[in-house]
């Protein structure tokens, strides 16, 4: 067989679901200069992480998305089946992402979001629009996992408590709104406008930024903070968004103060995955 052969040999689709997947968290990781978060410029407000150690995580969680996508195909349909299956698969894939990082959290919260789309795509048609397979992954996040251990609690969950705002598990169980109402129509809207690729998706997490209760930046800089990042992405948008000269001062203010306030906009980060991922679902 000629290595051209080869190449015209389609993937099955959980294995190419699965290269979506993490193709998203290191597209996500690279794109630069994000506010105060790990890019090619160096580790934003985090002193744990850095970019190499964001790709080898993103790597090692491939036999993860791929397995969740199997799952899907094999069960058919949504249901209680379905979602343990993916519980158990997401905590394994944890373990294996906490092995080669040594213990760090990188993706923990992108293993929840892009591993629901990635079964809810697997359950869908070729052409599918991207709002009914994030409505197909909220209907997943909605189901209980009995097998799921008891929550410890976690920084997301003291926020959530104190701030009374929706977590990672809210916002997919509602079919992940921030993306579809904000990050989704930014990206297409700076495409449109001639913004290149890099700039319309740094738009694309700047719009999910400006309305989204960011537990992360809640944990680190309360409501300060969050005050911070949704203002000035906002500002960032109404220059004329990460293409223009005047975004550019703004985006650099951003990053500036959220840097100074230590609020590193993680939740942020992985619904730009997911959007991402839902945007390049729509080439399948």
């Amino acid at each position: 067989m000629s290595a051209s052969t080869l190449i015209d040999v389609p993937l099955p689709l959980a294995q190419l679901l699965a290269d979506l997947a993490v193709d998203a968290l290191i597209d996500e990781a690279d794109l630069s200069p994000k506010p105060a978060l790990v890019d090619r410029r160096g580790s934003g407000a985090h002193r744990d992480l850095h970019l190499g150690l964001m790709h080898a995580s993103a790597l090692a969680l491939w036999p993860c998305f791929k397995e969740m996508a199997e799952a899907a195909l094999a069960i058919g349909e949504v249901g209680q089946p379905l979602r343990e299956a993916l519980g158990r698969i997401g905590r394994e894939g944890e373990r294996a992402m906490l092995a080669t990082t040594g213990g760090v959290n990188t993706h923990r919260g992108a293993i929840w979001a892009l591993g629901l789309l990635v079964a809810a795509r697997a359950l869908g048609e070729p052409g599918e629009a991207a709002g009914a397979i994030a409505a197909r992954a909220g209907r997943i996040a909605l189901i209980e996992d009995r097998f799921a251990p008891r929550q410890q609690d976690s920084h997301g969950l003291q926020v959530q408590r104190r701030y009374g705002v929706r977590g990672a598990r809210e916002e997919a169980q509602a079919g992940f709104p921030s993306v579809l109402d904000h990050g989704l129509p930014q990206l297409a809207r700076s495409r449109h406008a001639g913004s290149g690729e890099q700039n319309a998706r740094l738009d694309a997490l700047l719009a999910i930024m400006t309305t989204l209760q960011d537990t992360c930046v809640l944990w680190r800089a309360g409501s300060e903070g969050l005050q911070a990042m949704q203002q000035g992405a906002r500002a960032v948008l109404d220059a004329g968004g990460s293409a223009s000269l005047g975004g550019r001062r703004r985006l650099r203010e951003l990053d500036s103060q959220l840097l100074a306030l230590n609020a590193s906009p993680g939740g942020a980060a992985d619904l730009l995955a997911a959007c991402l991922l839902l945007d390049t679902f729509g080439s399948l």
